[in-house]
Parts: structure tokens; sequence; C-alpha cells
């Protein structure tokens, strides 16, 4: 577009590509204004099991964005392993996603869980108070956990933590001798995961949704890097 003359900058046509503009430079193409909040997109995805959110993979396993029908810059916000499934964003505003999985944000996560046997109330209380060794030197944080429903095989529990380390509610729980047999994120923040959309499906986040995202994290006045070792849940 910038070749073809279609381009302008604060009234003057863009010769070339890599112009740098600020906030208050005014960018058109054939004489509209382009608005930077407007080109951005926002997705909501209900991810399945057994896909990575990873763009490139050297084995050759089955990616999220083989689903997805997105440019290329629109990446996800953390990451959800290959065998979790459920809620995840993504988008193609790099300072906004930073602000929400810095470590600093404190921003709730919650999953249901299926596990095997039952939580006893030791473990329960473990959980809540934090402090178990997750291997690799890690230690888990307090969680908020409650027992949705037991058979004599497994226990379904309702997990929310507050940072998305690496195969955090994994390592946690198989710390006290329980296997995750399946986990599902239905809430990032203040969006939660639509019950009634199909598992691959997904669509944009609304306004209303949106404006609530970068309200908590203008609360918490965390936009600085995080860890990626620390991203994927």
């Amino acid at each position: 577009m910038i070749h073809e003359g279609r381009v302008t900058l604060n009234g003057h046509k863009v010769e070339q590509p890599g112009v740098k503009i600020g906030r208050r430079d005014i960018v058109a193409v054939d004489g509209n204004v382009v608005s930077p909040a407007a080109n951005n997109t926002y997705i909501l995805y209900n991810k399945p099991r057994g896909l990575l959110c990873s763009r490139k993979d050297i084995r050759g396993r089955p990616l999220i964005y083989d689903h997805l029908d997105i440019p290329a810059n629109v990446q996800s916000i953390g990451r959800l392993d290959m065998d979790s499934e459920g809620l995840l964003l993504l988008t193609d505003n790099g300072a906004l996603a930073q602000a929400l999985i810095h470590p600093g944000a404190n921003i709730p996560r919650q999953y249901r869980v299926r596990i095997t046997s039952q939580l006893t109330d030791e473990s329960l209380e473990a959980l809540r108070n934090g402090g178990i060794d997750m291997g690799r030197g890690d230690i888990s944080d307090p969680w908020q956990v409650s027992v949705d429903s037991e058979s004599r095989g497994h226990s379904w529990i309702s997990v929310t933590i507050y940072r998305g380390r690496w195969r955090e509610v994994r390592r946690t729980l198989a710390a006290l001798g329980h296997e995750v047999r399946r986990l599902m994120r239905i809430r990032f923040g203040p969006i939660k995961l639509d019950m009634e959309m199909r598992t691959g499906a997904w669509r944009n986040l609304t306004a209303s949704e949106l404006k609530q995202l970068k309200a908590i994290t203008s609360r918490s006045g965390q936009a600085g890097k995080s860890d990626p070792a620390n991203n994927s849940e």
C-alpha cells in the first residue's frame, strides 16, 4: 500500500516502509484514518487437547495455529500445554499480552481438574497454604481449591492460581500423589469460557471483555517482560 502511494502520515504521502510514528501522528490509508486499537486482534479460543501453543515444532506435532485462520503475528497470551484444554486468549497486542502474563500481575486463572483418587483434608490445606515442592527448585503458591465431586477412582476439583508457571497444576498435584487426568481452563482474569462453545471453536472478544482485560492490567501496573519459562500451564 505504501509503494502504491495509498498511505499518508499527517497528510503527507509515505514514501517507504519503516517510518516511525508517535501517538499524536495521524496515519491514513486511501484517505481513511487508521486507528491502531481498531486494528488489533483479540481472540478467545476453546483449545482442544493434543495441540501445542507454538508456531513451529521440530517434532512435527499438531499446533493450534493449524486450526486457526489468523495472521502470523497473532500469538497466544501465555500457553496451555499440549494435554490441557479450554480458554486460551490470543492477540497481536504485544504490550497487553506481556502485561497479562507478567508474574506480578496476579491475574487469576481458574481450572476444572480431574485427578486420581481423593484429596485428603491435609492435602487440601497444603494446597491452600502453598509451600509444596514442585521439583526443579519451584515451590507452590497458595491456591483457591474446592472439591466438586468424588468417586472411588477420581475426583473433580476447581483450582484458581495467580501465576502461569510451567505445568504448575500438574506438578503440584503430582507432588501430593495425584495424577491429572484432565485439565480445563475455564477463566482467565475476567474472561470466562463460554460453556456452549464447542471444543476447537473461537471468537473475537467483545468490547466489554477487552475493556475488562485492559482495566486489570492498568490496576496491576505491570507491563514488564515475564520469564518465558513460566508461561505454559
